[in-house]
């Protein structure tokens, strides 16, 4: 059990890096969080640094969750999981889950700023890249294609997070593709797009109240953010 804790708490430490507060403090000497949406997000900083500020806090944001999947869940050097797997997935990929999940948790609520991050969908991304590449690229697809037809980041990163375990379910049960594991993944897509959803909760609000911002204002509104 000991050898769990650490990797998640290795995980929830890197996820819980602020790159955008820290790049607005670095090398603007402001808070992110006191501009724009006021949100510690990729999106936020878009807006207000600049598309390559931008570009570079959202790449950080998804090795986050990179490497929590990928490096530290091999730090688990324990042969055998601290509870009986009752699942179809092996016990590294099991591992893999739980060190995202908590690269995420870190992201939207990091230790290092007063709990106060960003979205996770950047973070939430890099743990999807190594575990089902397929229904990522699918999710990066939907989210392309919302943000093109609404221009609403928030609403295309909604979109793209209930993509994710719609395309599992479509996949399998439709198509009739075997997808190894489906019973667990399904259900941990499923809890993973709660999440992001639960965390878009305010813009939610500002979507069904016509007042969310669009990638194309440059008006102060509140946005998405990564």
């Amino acid at each position: 059990m000991l050898n769990l804790l650490i990797v998640v708490l290795l995980s929830y430490i890197v996820g819980s890096i602020p790159t955008s507060i820290m790049m607005s403090r670095w090398r603007h000497g402001f808070d992110i969080r006191t501009k724009g949406s006021g949100n510690a997000g990729g999106t936020n900083v878009f807006r207000v640094l600049g598309w390559k500020s931008g570009i570079v806090v959202m790449g950080v944001d998804l090795m986050k969750g990179v490497l929590a999947t990928t490096v530290i869940a091999r730090l688990f050097w324990d042969p055998t999981l601290p509870f009986y797997n009752r699942t179809p997935f092996d016990d590294f990929t099991i591992i893999q889950m739980i060190c995202g999940g908590a690269a995420i948790v870190g992201h939207v609520w990091t230790v290092f700023a007063g709990f106060r991050g960003g979205k996770g969908i950047a973070t939430g991304a890099g743990m999807l890249i190594g575990i089902a590449p397929t229904e990522f690229a699918v999710s990066v697809a939907v989210f392309l294609t919302v943000l093109y037809a609404y221009r609403y980041v928030s609403l295309g990163s909604i979109a793209a997070a209930i993509a994710f375990p719609l395309s599992i379910l479509i996949r399998h049960n439709i198509l009739s593709d075997e997808i190894p594991s489906y019973r667990t993944l399904i259900f941990f897509s499923a809890g993973v797009a709660l999440f992001l959803v639960y965390s878009h909760r305010s813009n939610i609000k500002r979507l069904l109240a016509g007042t969310e911002n669009k990638i194309s204002d440059s008006s102060g509104n509140r946005s998405a953010e990564s």
